[in-house]
């Protein structure tokens, strides 16, 4: 038998797939919160360490916590937020200082 016979009205058939969306994890903004005791060069040290900042950004961020209370530092994928809380937390316990960092979802 030819190919010719397989396919008598000569129709052709396309296959299309389609890629699964793949969805975007939940974001969590990473903040650090104000408490009277945490000296203001501990928190700049902690910005630049943990967060990449240089020393302007982390000194405009210590300001606003400083001022506002809290200011969010950043915005990551849930294991990278909790890895950083983490660090900071573990860093301000070793130094003696109560300073806080918390994350949520955005």
């Amino acid at each position: 038998m030819s190919d010719k016979d397989d396919n008598p009205e000569g129709d052709t058939s396309v296959v299309t797939k389609t890629k699964p969306k793949t969805k975007r994890p939940p974001m969590y903004k990473v903040m650090l919160l104000n408490d009277d005791y945490t000296p203001m060069e501990f928190v700049v040290l902690v910005l630049e360490k943990f967060f990449g900042l240089n020393h302007a950004q982390s000194v405009e961020i210590m300001l606003t916590v400083h001022k506002k209370g809290l200011a969010v530092v950043g915005v990551f994928a849930f294991e990278i937020a909790e890895t950083k809380v983490a660090q900071v937390m573990e860093s301000a316990r070793r130094n003696q200082h109560p300073l806080q960092c918390t994350m949520e979802k955005e």
